[in-house]
């Protein structure tokens, strides 16, 4: 999730184990261990991007990092507010699961995290966007709410475990709302008499209302859109080859290997040009809510360097280049029906 959201569930966290006896100081500790799981961003200082990518939500984002480092924390922290000791096995259950419910939340991401790690297994749950308003808004008000109360004060902590609830809540409908559309594309695409190899849906972003799929065939994809408020049924884009071939004779070279990996094996490959292939991650989406739209947000540039080797380069995308005004319209004109 955006680094607000772990902000707030990490001050909340930090709040409920820790805040009757510390008061304000839980909900600061508890805000700065929610964001350092994320300070694994920091690898691409010392590697390249695809390295640093492949790396990220893993060993920081893992049952043993919060298991490791919770007791080193507390001890630390401990040690700053010496002048009211109250013992480091307090202050460490408090990091343990600040730490620990980061990756917990960001599981529910298309992203996912190796919550196993050292296994090289991701979990992505795939039920809620990465930034998500009605997740985010209600939970920082009960946060603050909570906040701005003396320590002393038994609504306090009512408030506090209010806005967890709430917030949980709203988690466990996104998971309801997935298996909703995930039928809804599922009976589509029976009707349509669309045969495919695996089907996985994922929120449109900022909501949980449109929800897209993509449909993994045995030569491509297809992609579709379907809301709650929809009226008629839900169109399927043309499919979408997945060209594999393509990248071929480069297959044994790491970069390759790794956008593989990255992209769980949910990619196409476009020929721009005779020396230039577009290596497309097709869960992060499209730039539009068309479903035939073949302008995909997520692609790296590979130029031929040799015959088994390519230069990979990320194509970065500006906000002019995706007309972000026309973008949010769209979604929130497709939100409310087709």
């Amino acid at each position: 999730m955006d680094s607000l959201t772990q902000i707030v569930l990490g001050a909340a966290v930090g709040e409920a184990v820790l805040g009757k006896k510390v008061g304000s100081r839980a909900m600061l500790w508890g805000a700065v261990a929610g964001t350092i799981p994320d300070l694994d961003v920091l690898v691409r200082l010392f590697t390249d991007d695809i390295t640093a990518t492949a790396m990220h939500r893993g060993i920081s984002h893992s049952l043993f990092f919060a298991i490791a480092m919770a007791p080193i924390l507390g001890w630390l922290v401990n040690k700053i507010h010496r002048k009211r000791d109250i013992g480091v096995k307090p202050w460490a259950w408090l990091f343990f699961w600040s730490l620990v419910t980061h990756p917990l939340l960001d599981m529910h991401t298309n992203w996912g995290t190796q919550f196993f790690w050292p296994f090289n297994y991701r979990i992505a749950y795939n039920n809620i966007f990465v930034a998500d308003p009605v997740y985010t808004v209600p939970f920082l008000i009960f946060t603050l709410i909570a906040l701005f109360m003396k320590r002393t004060n038994p609504k306090r902590a009512k408030i506090n475990r209010i806005g967890l609830i709430v917030s949980s809540s709203y988690m466990f409908l996104t998971i309801l709302f997935k298996w909703v559309s995930f039928n809804s594309f599922e009976k589509q695409l029976e009707k349509d008499k669309i045969e495919y190899v695996n089907l996985d849906t994922n929120p449109a972003p900022l909501n949980a209302i449109l929800w897209c799929a993509n449909v993994e065939t045995k030569n491509g994809f297809r992609l579709g859109y379907y809301s709650f408020f929809d009226s008629k049924p839900i169109q399927f884009s043309d499919e979408i080859p997945k060209n594999h071939h393509l990248i071929r004779p480069y297959l044994k070279q790491k970069k390759i290997q790794q956008l593989i990996q990255i992209s769980a094996g949910n990619y196409i490959v476009e020929e721009i040009s005779p020396d230039t292939l577009h290596f497309i991650d097709v869960r992060f989406g499209q730039m539009s809510f068309d479903p035939n739209d073949r302008a995909f947000m997520w692609r790296y540039e590979l130029t031929p360097v040799s015959e088994n080797r390519v230069k990979v380069k990320r194509v970065s995308r500006s906000p002019k280049d995706m007309n972000m005004g026309k973008l949010f319209n769209d979604l929130w004109v497709r939100m409310w029906g087709n």
